[in-house]
């Protein structure tokens, strides 16, 4: 049985009003039953009428079910359940009611048609001459897409950056003719790169090496015949090419437990995108799953950072494989902590990355054995005389070495080319997540 921590149950949380609520509720009294066995727990909450509120939890998801009427998912009442399991699951004792019965059979009848639908021979064939007449005319506007903005960027250093302090407007008005071509991949990281204007006295150094990533895809979608088929693959992505999910279930799939290493998730435009880091126990690889959400920080499969779970994974087509589509989940496992390796080793695996995926503009980085230090208003990673520079805000950074006792511990987070972004740290276990830090 998936036994989650309370700090790992706070983790599901939508937001911390969400998480002091159910705090408020984590009290035998307000329950008038509570159990639980190998597949869910449940429980009857009082609520402000004459029935209480059933709530249920398949562990293996974690998912969730409850017949309040809020629109948060979990709603207070299943993170309430969860946290009470963890401070004293001996109080769990009902046998299970038929309405948890009946939730998880309509939750196995619908996981196995939906795998019946995965397996299933398409019936649809497209017509070849109409698919590659309407991919030619997409080439063709990306083209123009790429030629106007490398004359924009080009126009820009030539008139001299300064100009740019004063014009930030320009910024989400090239993004947009970007999407017109249909080169969304480009728009939100040149948003990025205006963000960086006058931001530091380094910033025009930063902006100009920014620009060279994009002038790179420039000059590579020129010469996209001459291309590795699997390079060309990774440039039309980062281009905003959208990727077919059975692209990932036709190549390489891998199954192993998995090693949750650390979530990021961010808001554009009311939709969220969650990025989930992945190291496997026995192949030692990571993977990377990407998710989307409309209107609220609520994914379709729910992840616990420090837990390590049995999936099977399709890796997209890729010139260095690292995205990956989830294929199966099986049972959750006790957690554990990444794999290791040398700071030495991290850094050549870090430069493999970079010049396998030269426009790729996050990698991965696990760096072992570092102590925190806090230098001329910035944290620092520090191991083996060599120091990462930490997008950390300084409240983040004390609770962290509070945490760790200023003893050197194992950081995981996302590299940008300038900074480490950490999502968690570990030492004999795993003691911080940047998620958790963010509720109350």
């Amino acid at each position: 049985m998936l036994q989650l921590s309370s700090e790992e149950v706070i983790q599901l949380a939508p937001d911390a009003a969400s998480v002091s609520a159910a705090r408020g509720l984590s009290s035998p009294a307000k329950w008038v039953l509570l159990g639980q066995d190998d597949e869910a727990v449940w429980g009857e909450c009082k609520g402000s009428g004459a029935k209480p509120y059933q709530v249920q939890v398949d562990v293996q998801g974690p998912a969730f079910k409850c017949s309040c009427p809020s629109r948060k998912f979990p709603c207070k009442h299943g993170l309430a359940l969860l946290l009470m399991r963890a401070q004293d699951a001996s109080r769990f004792t009902d046998a299970r009611p038929a309405w948890v019965d009946e939730w998880l059979d309509g939750r196995r009848q619908r996981a196995e048609k939906a795998e019946a639908k995965r397996q299933a021979p398409s019936e649809a064939v497209a017509d070849p001459q109409a698919a590659a007449k309407r991919e030619a005319a997409r080439l063709e506007r990306m083209a123009a897409g790429l030629q106007d903005l490398e004359v924009w960027m080009a126009d820009q250093v030539r008139q001299g950056l300064i100009q740019l302090a004063q014009q930030p407007e320009v910024w989400d008005t090239q993004a947009r003719r970007l999407v017109d071509n249909q080169l969304p991949g480009l728009a939100e990281p040149l948003r990025r790169i205006g963000a960086l204007v006058g931001q530091g006295e380094d910033w025009p150094r930063r902006v100009l090496t920014e620009f060279g990533r994009l002038s790179l895809m420039v000059a590579a979608f020129a010469r996209r015949e001459q291309l590795p088929a699997l390079v060309w693959e990774d440039l039309r992505t980062a281009l905003g090419w959208p990727q077919e999910k059975t692209a990932a279930l036709q190549g390489e799939v891998l199954e192993d437990e998995w090693l949750v290493l650390g979530e990021s998730a961010e808001e554009n435009q009311q939709i969220w995108t969650r990025r989930l880091w992945l190291q496997g126990h026995a192949t030692g690889r990571v993977a990377l799953l990407v998710d989307h959400a409309h209107g609220s920080r609520v994914f379709a499969e729910s992840f616990v950072v420090g837990q390590k779970l049995a999936l099977r994974l399709g890796f997209y087509p890729s010139h260095h494989p690292l995205r990956a589509q989830l294929v199966e989940r099986g049972m959750g496992a006790a957690g554990g902590v990444p794999a290791a390796p040398s700071l030495a080793a991290s850094l050549e695996a870090l430069s493999a990355h970079g010049a396998a995926q030269p426009w790729r503009s996050l990698h991965p980085l696990v760096l072992a054995g570092v102590q925190l230090v806090f230098h001329v208003e910035h944290w620092l990673a520090v191991g083996d005389g060599v120091q990462w520079g930490l997008d950390l805000p300084r409240a983040q950074g004390l609770a962290l070495l509070a945490r760790s006792g200023g003893a050197p511990l194992t950081l995981m987070g996302e590299w940008n080319g300038r900074q480490l972004l950490p999502l968690s740290a570990w030492q004999d276990e795993l003691i911080w997540t940047r998620n958790l830090e963010q509720a109350p």
